[in-house]
């Protein structure tokens, strides 16, 4: 394709999906659209909504569609249980529509809506983002000088888990605590995004309550974690902050539930990766949930719960089920945190600690949300 089958043109929202193309506003667009999972596009909203309606733009805001907005996305599939699913048509041609399938910025064929959400956001498909690369146009996709994938992962620093049983079940504010407590203990914390759908929001949060370095999924040029295998990314992306920072642990946070199709399963049952996890923290909505996180984890994983967290452990009545007919340690993420952090610094060995720095150090302070938190009770 000639240079002058291109237009150039500026866009109104750039996704953080496609964050690590290092896209900019006027870009160059071409009308031929290879339809596989990664490839950047231009698509036009066709419509506003009121709820769901915000996508994460590269520089971290969340920014509301409107309608006849232009936006870059990256075209991706979804199997989600709380949101929209979807997948890549075979095809993708300028003027088709296709939908928003995330906050991140995943465009694709709707196949799922959820009740809560409203129908997803239809666009027009303008054409496909054009980079020049080595002096030659190609198109943009994620995949380009992403993380190495990695079948074996020969070291690691201690790894802390947080998993959950479903979507929306408190994990990344049980890994935000977590990061936070160690940091405050003097550890050099690296946090992790190893499954889910394409979005910074989580590692940002985990950075922003002390980890030194972060990295997800995305950075190894995946979009959503449905369609690839997703254990050699996964040791990617730890193999990648174990090789860039001096760290002492890394948190891992694992979107979605261990049961789904996001790949949390086979992750917990490698027996590489568990070999390097100390500390497995899970969050669950209900009882139900937590029954069958300790049956999972002790005859499919055959792993020890650390702690068990999330709306489970709102109140002391299923925080009491859980110790007494479960024998697990429950603890809730926003009013019980340093108790959580303690329990976390108590799984880790003591090479996870710099000389300096005992394992027996006292308790961080508490936060000002469980201060209030307790002052509420």
């Amino acid at each position: 394709m000639t240079d002058d089958a291109f237009q150039t043109g500026p866009v109104d929202k750039i996704a953080s999906s496609t964050a690590h193309c290092d896209i900019e506003s006027p870009i160059t667009l071409s009308p031929y659209v290879v339809a596989q999972h990664g490839y950047v596009v231009v698509v036009r909203a066709l419509d506003e909504k009121d709820q769901y309606d915000e996508v994460e733009c590269s520089d971290g805001a969340f920014r509301h569609i409107r309608e006849g907005d232009v936006l870059v996305g990256t075209l991706g599939g979804r199997q989600a249980l709380k949101g929209y699913s979807g997948r890549v048509p075979r095809h993708i041609a300028p003027g088709d529509t296709l939908h928003v399938l995330n906050l991140g910025g995943l465009i694709g064929e709707c196949t799922a809506a959820h009740p809560n959400l409203g129908p997803a956001l239809p666009v027009e498909v303008l054409g496909a983002v054009m980079v020049k690369r080595n002096d030659q146009w190609t198109h943009a996709r994620i995949q380009e000088d992403a993380l190495e994938m990695r079948h074996r992962l020969a070291t690691s620093v201690p790894l802390v888990t947080v998993s959950g049983t479903a979507m929306e079940t408190g994990k990344t504010e049980a890994a935000c605590r977590i990061v936070e407590g160690l940091s405050a203990r003097g550890l050099r914390v690296g946090a992790a995004k190893l499954t889910g759908a394409s979005l910074m929001r989580d590692v940002r949060r985990m950075q922003a309550h002390g980890a030194t370095a972060v990295s997800t999924f995305t950075d190894a040029g995946i979009a959503c974690t449905v369609e690839d295998a997703i254990t050699p990314i996964a040791k990617g992306v730890i193999h990648h902050l174990n090789e860039t920072e001096d760290l002492d642990v890394i948190v891992a946070e694992m979107g979605d539930g261990f049961v789904g199709y996001y790949g949390v399963d086979d992750l917990l049952t490698d027996m590489e990766l568990q070999s390097f996890i100390e500390a497995h923290v899970v969050a669950a909505t209900d009882l139900a949930g937590a029954w069958a996180a300790e049956r999972t984890f002790r005859e499919r994983y055959h792993a020890d719960i650390t702690a068990l967290t999330g709306p489970v452990t709102d109140n002391d009545v299923g925080r009491r089920y859980i110790t007494q007919r479960l024998g697990v340690t429950a603890l809730n993420a926003l009013r019980q945190g340093t108790a959580l952090v303690d329990e976390v610094v108590d799984a880790l060995p003591a090479s996870a600690f710099p000389e300096e720095i005992e394992a027996t150090a006292p308790a961080a302070p508490p936060s000002s949300d469980e201060q209030l938190a307790v002052a509420a009770e």
